[in-house]
């Protein structure tokens, strides 16, 4: 079927919600664009003068491409080499969506989009759908063809898990910058024991090479094992500098709406290294390097300006 111009410009006009939809679901910027574009295949397909909610309609397709993509995806990630870890996106990108209340601005954080990994695929998408989008029970209901009842005792399931998973409380912006300063004066001292003061006594440091630069395959935990690990790495070598291509320079930035430490070589963006912060300090380092995970955030640099770097390492 041929689309007119005013069925393109409906679709076009639901793009940015279908990609911060499929973000939140998926975890992968490059796999959010993938299913928007085959739901507006879908959209071409159809005949779109019977569809009487189109925004309804689109939210639909693409949930159920997304569930189908989860359920591959878990089979994928089994051999996956080392860590999974999302996607970051920095300050600013539309894919983030909306960020009007605490809700939705906690359904993009890295931290909870970690956790979300280990939700179900019906879980996953019932949890993003109320608390993202504040969709009601009765309309994921309908998108996911499952009773309103079920919907509901999902999301409580969902909602606990996560729950469980997240820190405790968390800080504010100007804090963490002031955390940020602390940690990395501390991971240059090379000391351990200033960096195990800034950390909580279960923290971890975990890390996604994707088999494409070298990450541990598991998480370092506990504050000495964290400190000691960011003390060597950020100890200058030339090997770390072969390794990424240069002298790499440190920014303070915002990822996923926390704060972050992003890695830039020549205008490349190497590294994201999300923190987790609460009140007793840090509780987690969440770091991806996998390149091919770090395209869209090199294009969102580049397209900003970002004042001095904190640090110039190795």
């Amino acid at each position: 079927m041929v689309l007119t111009v005013r069925d393109v410009e409906r679709f076009e006009a639901s793009r940015p919600r279908l990609e911060a939809l499929a973000y939140r679901l998926l975890g992968s910027a490059s796999e959010a664009e993938d299913a928007v574009q085959e739901t507006f295949l879908r959209w071409q397909a159809a005949d779109v003068d019977r569809i009487e909610v189109p925004e309804a309609w689109l939210t639909k397709v693409l949930t159920n491409l997304c569930l189908n993509q989860l359920t591959s995806a878990r089979a994928r990630r089994e051999t996956y080499v080392g860590q999974w870890l999302p996607e970051p996106l920095l300050a600013g990108d539309p894919m983030l969506g909306p960020a009007d209340t605490a809700e939705q601005r906690e359904s993009v954080s890295y931290a909870v989009l970690v956790l979300l990994e280990r939700l179900s695929p019906s879980e996953r998408a019932v949890y993003v759908l109320r608390e993202a989008f504040a969709y009601a029970h009765r309309e994921i209901a309908e998108i996911l063809d499952i009773s309103e009842s079920a919907s509901q005792q999902i999301h409580h399931r969902a909602k606990k898990h996560v729950a469980a998973g997240k820190t405790r409380s968390e800080v504010d912006e100007a804090a963490a910058r002031k955390i940020i300063d602390e940690f990395l004066a501390a991971a240059t001292s090379g000391r351990t024991e200033p960096l195990v003061r800034l950390l909580t006594q279960d923290a971890v440091a975990v890390g996604d090479g994707g088999g494409k630069v070298p990450a541990r395959a598991r998480a370092f935990e506990g504050a000495r094992a964290v400190a000691t690990f960011m003390r060597g790495l950020f100890k200058p070598s030339k090997a770390k500098r072969d390794l990424v291509g240069g002298s790499p320079d440190i920014y303070a930035a915002t990822a996923n709406g926390g704060p972050a430490l992003v890695v830039v070589v020549d205008g490349r963006v190497v590294g994201v290294m999300c923190l987790e912060i609460g009140a007793d300090g840090i509780a987690a380092f969440r770091s991806q390097v996998n390149p091919d995970k770090l395209e869209r955030a090199t294009r969102r640099w580049a397209a900003g300006e970002h004042g001095e770097p904190l640090l110039r390492v190795f």
